[in-house]
């Protein structure tokens, strides 16, 4: 397991050393280990801009346009490209700063291991725990089925396979190369709040998303930031996010973010005040969801305890 507290330290794996830069130009571009981390946070971001629309052209060339419905075909499609696209812009990165792609965050020795299976488990625990509060003040019904038979198979396999996509998707984008590498110029918790807020901002373009839903979207960011502190990579918040998300839209049949998405289990109603079932937002932007969240945040504390400081070797 990646230690991620050790390895973003600069200290722990030093870039080669390429001396002080003298000139003006210099200075703005470049420190003593090569170019500064804000310049590689934008040529990040250029990289990831430019894979992405590349991927989507390629795509649009081979399948044709089709319009966007929130189906989870369409949803695979864009949040795997994005995925793509961040990760390939991480290799690239990963060569011009000599270091290994597995630092940023997804050990791909880990890949859908133990820690995203564990995520999963702690997902469904807490959209389950939300839902159950709100059914318990009255604000939910699960309705009649919606899907029947091998249906229910069906678009259950085809909405697992959608929100892995947005867990990977979300997850690395927020809380990958880019935590890893603003958190050595301000500190792990301040780059992990920044990134939290610019997630947050981000879902407010969802249809039907509020102010308090986007709230919730940055403490649950902040959450899946302290589960990198914790775990050393994002494997279990990949886990997490998914299947919160498959909770709510599929099991629960409820919006998610502001989004009431099709092929759902049931025909599931919230009803009573926002400030229980979140309005148009959903579970996301009731006031039990900060407290399913603090419940789980308060279990990541004991399930997965700080490592000690080694002692130094004579």
């Amino acid at each position: 397991m990646l230690d991620f507290e050790r390895a973003s330290d600069s200290s722990s794996t030093p870039p080669v050393p390429v001396g002080p830069p003298n000139d003006f130009l210099g200075k703005v571009f470049l420190n003593d280990v090569g170019l500064r981390a804000g310049w590689r946070l934008c040529l990040y971001g250029l990289f990831w801009i430019t894979l992405s629309y590349l991927l989507q052209f390629i795509i649009i060339g081979f399948f044709g346009f089709t319009a966007d419905t929130f189906s989870p075909q369409s949803i695979l499609r864009e949040d795997l490209t994005s995925f793509i696209a961040a990760f390939c812009s991480a290799l690239l990165m990963a060569k011009l700063e000599r270091r290994p792609v597995d630092i940023y965050g997804l050990p791909r020795a880990q890949t859908f291991g133990k820690l995203f299976w564990q995520g999963w488990l702690l997902g469904l625990v807490e959209v389950t725990l939300l839902i159950s509060l709100i059914a318990g003040f009255g604000g939910y019904s699960f309705g009649s089925l919606s899907l029947h038979g091998m249906e229910v198979i069906r678009w259950g396999a085809v909405w697992f396979v959608a929100f892995v996509s947005v867990g990977l998707s979300e997850e690395y984008l927020f809380r990958g190369y880019t935590q890893y590498t603003l958190a050595q110029m301000v500190g792990f918790w301040p780059a992990a709040a920044l990134l939290s807020v610019l997630f947050g901002v981000v879902h407010l373009q969802n249809r039907g998303e509020g102010f308090v839903g986007a709230a919730g979207i940055v403490a649950t960011g902040l959450v899946f930031a302290f589960t990198l502190r914790r775990t050393g990579n994002l494997w279990l918040a990949v886990g997490w996010h998914a299947s919160f998300d498959f909770g709510e839209t599929f099991l629960y049949s409820v919006p998610d973010s502001g989004m009431l998405l099709a092929h759902h289990l049931s025909g599931a109603t919230l009803h009573g005040k926002d400030w229980l079932t979140g309005g148009t937002v959903g579970p996301e932007g009731s006031v039990f969801s900060f407290v399913t969240m603090g419940v789980l945040a308060i279990a990541i504390h004991f399930l997965f305890p700080a490592k000690k400081a080694q002692p130094a070797q004579n």
